[in-house]
């Protein structure tokens, strides 16, 4: 028989499990089932296992709202985020609606029954099994789980050494006192550097242009001093609060005025690594501040290991791989035991599920996002999409109580199905993503569209999105309701 349940979570990463705690709490007669893809929760905390893995947001704006982060360090590793996770679904029996190794493939709307059939493939079973839901929410984040990108490097068959993408990292590599070239500037990249060079002979970061970087305590010294006389109950919210306040402000000042922005940023760069490497080459990127992310890195852990002559930095093209590593553009070669391919994400919307509306098969990137969290047409569906310029969790949150909300209102007015439609209205595309980074470059043909006029437009503003999400009407002109 076909299993029914009243919503279906797609992901038991952070966005499946704060999906699930809101339903329990605001929706607490919904019945629903987390469908996760691997063996176990965590989604890119327990995918990636690269040394160093670390959060680039604070744990007090990482984390979530209802589960206080109480470990003293606020930019947390791999592992302590995916321990907390544990924590979280143990805590408020989340665990018990887990249901792991199943893979949804396929999901197809009725106008007829008013439901979805999902088509599920289970572990170690030939034939998918159908469930059906009535309202299907997307929480499996916005990348390829199954491969990284990697460009084609001419030459790369030559290479005798071993080649790691950070994605699939090999357990048990062994690069004590090897020579390694980490390709990439961003997040990764920065974050592998420090953590390898504790243990390999050098470390090379070679990067075809740099990128912004800035440094931060891993320990909040505001926050250990709230400790010496408050509880955590307290203390949580103040953190949380203090850090989406300062994110917002420091965003605005970079994007207001990016020109002393980038003064600041690369100064500070220079006082911290002085004369050991050439700031202006290798750490003054030809763009704006925020135009693509900003690297966090705890500590000033990567200015460390290159002041102790244990990593440096390379601003290069890469000609080929040769043999022993590589070739560069400039005529130059460095040598390599193990090259790291920290090259970027491969973006894929939905964790790649077919969705069919009455028998036809949806192009997502000919919908509309409708307030960051639905799509124009398609019915009793939304998806989990994190801000670019803040906190994942922190529109995650916003967008489980609104689906909340949503549901209610429903439930409320005897309605069976709501819709986004556009109502014929003439909107002007603008981009979904307010970065130009590579792996958004690359994927520019798979995303939705974004309009530059409300409700179709992602504010990436917590603020706003606080107000509009948190406070505004869920029966606006443009949701359509049956």
């Amino acid at each position: 028989m076909t299993e029914h349940l009243d919503v279906l979570i797609v992901g038991a990463g952070i966005s499946g499990i704060s999906a699930a705690y809101h339903l329990q709490e605001r929706c607490p007669n919904k019945t629903y089932a987390i469908l996760e893809n691997r063996a176990q929760l965590g989604g890119t905390w327990d995918l990636f296992r690269y040394p160093g893995i670390r959060s680039d947001s604070d744990m007090y704006t990482l984390g979530f709202a209802f589960k206080p982060w109480t470990q003293a360090k606020a930019i947390a590793d791999g592992p302590s985020i995916i321990r907390y996770l544990q924590e979280t679904v143990c805590e408020f029996g989340i665990d018990q609606h887990i249901r792991y190794q199943q893979q949804v493939s396929k999901a197809s709307w009725s106008s007829e029954t008013q439901l979805w059939t999902v088509e599920v493939i289970r572990e170690g079973q030939a034939e998918p099994i159908l469930m059906t839901c009535n309202f299907l929410l997307s929480c499996s984040g916005y990348y390829n789980y199954e491969a990284g990108y990697t460009p084609d490097f001419e030459g790369a068959e030559q290479f005798k050494g071993q080649v790691v993408h950070p994605q699939f990292w090999p357990e048990k590599l062994d690069y004590k006192d090897k020579k390694i070239v980490v390709i990439g500037s961003g997040a990764t990249a920065v974050t592998l550097l420090p953590s390898l060079a504790e243990q390999a002979g050098h470390v090379t970061m070679l990067q075809r242009s740099p990128t912004y970087i800035a440094s931060r305590p891993s320990v909040d010294p505001f926050i250990k001093f709230l400790r010496r006389g408050l509880s955590e109950r307290f203390i949580h919210p103040i953190a949380r609060w203090k850090n989406i306040l300062h994110g917002r402000y420091l965003f605005w000042y970079l994007k207001k005025y990016p020109l002393k922005a980038k003064d600041y940023l690369i100064n500070e760069v220079r006082s911290a690594i002085g004369e050991h490497c050439d700031v202006d080459t290798h750490f003054t990127p030809s763009y704006k501040p925020w135009d693509q992310r900003l690297c966090l890195v705890p500590d000033g852990d990567l200015f460390e290991v290159i002041k102790q002559g244990k990593a440096s930095v390379v601003t290069d093209h890469i000609d080929c791989f040769t043999e022993t590593g590589l070739k560069l553009k400039s005529g130059k070669t460095l040598d390599a035991d193990i090259i790291v391919t920290a090259t970027g994400l491969d973006m894929r919307i939905g964790g790649g599920i077919e969705i069919s509306i009455d028998e036809e098969v949806v192009k997502q990137n000919d919908l509309w996002t409708y307030k960051g969290m639905m799509l124009s047409d398609i019915p009793n569906h939304a998806f989990a999409m994190g801000y670019s310029n803040a906190s994942w969790t922190l529109k995650i949150d916003l967008t489980c109580e609104y689906v909340c909300r949503l549901l209610n209102y429903m439930d409320k007015n005897n309605f069976k199905q709501c819709t986004p439609k556009t109502q014929g209205a003439a909107l002007e595309e603008e981009p979904l993503m307010n970065l130009n980074s590579g792996y958004i470059e690359r994927a520019k043909e798979q995303l939705p569209k974004q309009a530059n006029t409300k409700p179709w437009k992602l504010n990436h503003n917590y603020l706003l999105d606080k107000l509009i999400l948190g406070y505004s009407k869920v029966s606006d002109s443009t949701m359509v309701f049956k």
